[in-house]
């Protein structure tokens, strides 16, 4: 075995015991970016020269005993989330030369854990998107199908997982840009609760929906990206002072006493793919095999979600695009001369379509006249799909469903056509609205060879439910073992 290919939990056993060093992992990691990356197209930066000084760093620390299970590995970071020193563009011209003077909390947790960061990796700009089509940079390809979209708008995180360009990335989420592209991609990825991982240091799309988490090639790495970067950051007003569990604990067997709620809405939804639905509907008798009882649930207000989303997003995305104005920091018309016209010059150059796109139906929901009629009704939405979360877990631990309606599509296929693309997201914008963790796991393959995700979603701050899932799910398959040919 090449020694991309381990795991974060594999590897660190190699690494405590000595069998080998952070600079051969970090080296092999850098060596198949080299190979493949011309391919997938998933790094917007890639950190060789800071990633083999970090890993000989490690080297040294292990020697001396100090080791954490992720000491000297090989992660990426979606190019969103800020890296001191390390430029960090969003997949956007108007941040294409930003250098960060300092690391997000969850960078800062990573290189505490001593952590080696090969790159920063592609996405939809200000990651407004679920095909990664929509990068100010590059297009990033699946590595299962070069001709389809990895998702997004983690779609880099996800593809250079797939691909073994690291061992485990983080991601963002704001209406399904980690579980999405990991669906797509055949990987793991989890979103948390809201609160539960700090965003200080992630750069804003939409405030109220954003959350940060991983992206692996497991359940159990999951779990210990997880147990490295959750907690309370008194830098993040919206971070939650909740104790911290061991993620990794959660994955031992046995579902006994689990029950599962599949919502009736999701799965006779207009546009489920008949491969998707058998892929769900076989992961669902395997979970029953394993002793999960599966009950029926109702989530009568799903179908008011997408609309909700696209309303309180934009808004977010309006106010918080503010700032890119061309003279704090970032790209700058400097040919015009007067002040309001290199405000619409800088903005109309920097910004890509998809993001004016966002920008203008988020100002136009907040205008005066509108508010009430647009913004003021999709948070009352969000409270009644809250609610409809509530109810259903009177009934069940786990709320069981598809990731996304189709497999992986043809890059270009829906770029013309943003409403369809916006419905690529229909299973998994819920989670963002109400807060709750949720998170994929590969579940089967479609007809052409493409991998499926299943969602799992659980309460407010029991994450470990989803990981002790997963991991029975995952014991009894072997849908994670697979790898693209690539």
């Amino acid at each position: 075995m090449n020694l991309y290919e381990l795991t974060i939990n594999e590897a660190s056993g190699f690494l405590r015991k000595g069998e080998i060093s952070s600079k051969e992992l970090t080296g092999s990691v850098l060596d198949r970016i080299d190979s493949v990356e011309g391919k997938v197209g998933a790094y917007i930066t890639v950190a060789a020269e800071s990633a083999m000084k970090q890993a000989g760093y490690a080297d040294s620390e292990i020697s001396k005993g100090n080791i954490t299970p992720l000491t000297g590995v090989p992660l990426s970071i979606k190019d969103l989330i800020c890296t001191k020193g390390l430029r960090t563009t969003c997949a956007s011209r108007i941040l294409d030369n930003f250098v960060p003077p300092y690391d997000a909390s969850v960078i800062k947790k990573l290189k505490k854990a001593g952590a080696v960061i090969v790159g920063k990796t592609n996405m939809d700009e200000f990651a407004m998107g679920s095909s990664t089509e929509n990068s100010g940079i590059k297009v990033t390809h699946n590595p299962w199908d070069l001709s389809c979209i990895p998702g997004g708008s983690s779609g880099g995180s996800a593809a250079a997982v797939a691909a073994n360009m690291c061992l485990g990335s983080l991601g963002s989420d704001t209406g399904g840009s980690i579980r999405q592209p990991a669906s797509h991609c055949g990987v793991v990825g989890m979103k948390p609760t809201y609160g539960r991982v700090s965003r200080f240091g992630l750069v804003a799309f939409a405030s109220s929906l954003d959350q940060i988490g991983p992206v692996t090639k497991d359940v159990i790495d999951c779990g210990i990206l997880m147990n490295a970067v959750s907690g309370y950051d008194p830098g993040d007003s919206t971070s939650v002072p909740e104790d911290v569990p061991d993620y990794t604990s959660f994955c031992k067997e046995g579902l006994s006493g689990v029950t599962v709620g599949i919502p009736v809405e999701y799965h006779k939804a207009e546009g489920l793919d008949k491969n998707v639905f058998a892929a769900v509907k076989n992961g669902i008798s395997v979970l029953e095999d394993l002793g999960a009882v599966c009950v029926e649930v109702s989530l009568p207000h799903t179908k008011y979600a997408v609309a909700a989303y696209y309303v309180i997003a934009p808004s977010e995305a309006s106010s918080n695009l503010a700032r890119y104005d061309g003279v704090k920091y970032g790209f700058r018309d400097r040919e015009k001369s007067r002040l309001m016209d290199m405000y619409q010059s800088t903005r109309s150059k920097g910004f890509g379509p998809e993001v004016q796109r966002r920008i203008i139906l988020g100002t136009y929901s907040l205008s005066a006249g509108y508010y009430d009629a647009y913004y003021k009704k999709a948070t009352q939405v969000r409270t009644l799909i809250m609610e409809d979360f509530k109810n259903a877990f009177k009934a069940c631990d786990v709320i069981l469903s598809p990731v996304a309606p189709t497999p992986a599509f043809k890059t270009g296929e829906k770029t013309q056509d943003p409403l369809t693309m916006y419905l690529s997201d229909i299973f998994t914008i819920s989670a963002n609205l109400a807060g709750m963790p949720g998170m994929s796991i590969p579940c089967g393959f479609s007809a052409a060879g493409l991998p499926i995700g299943m969602q799992l979603m659980g309460k407010h701050f029991n994450e470990g439910i989803l990981l002790k899932t997963a991991y029975n799910f995952e014991q009894a398959t072997d849908f994670h073992k697979k790898k693209p040919k690539i």
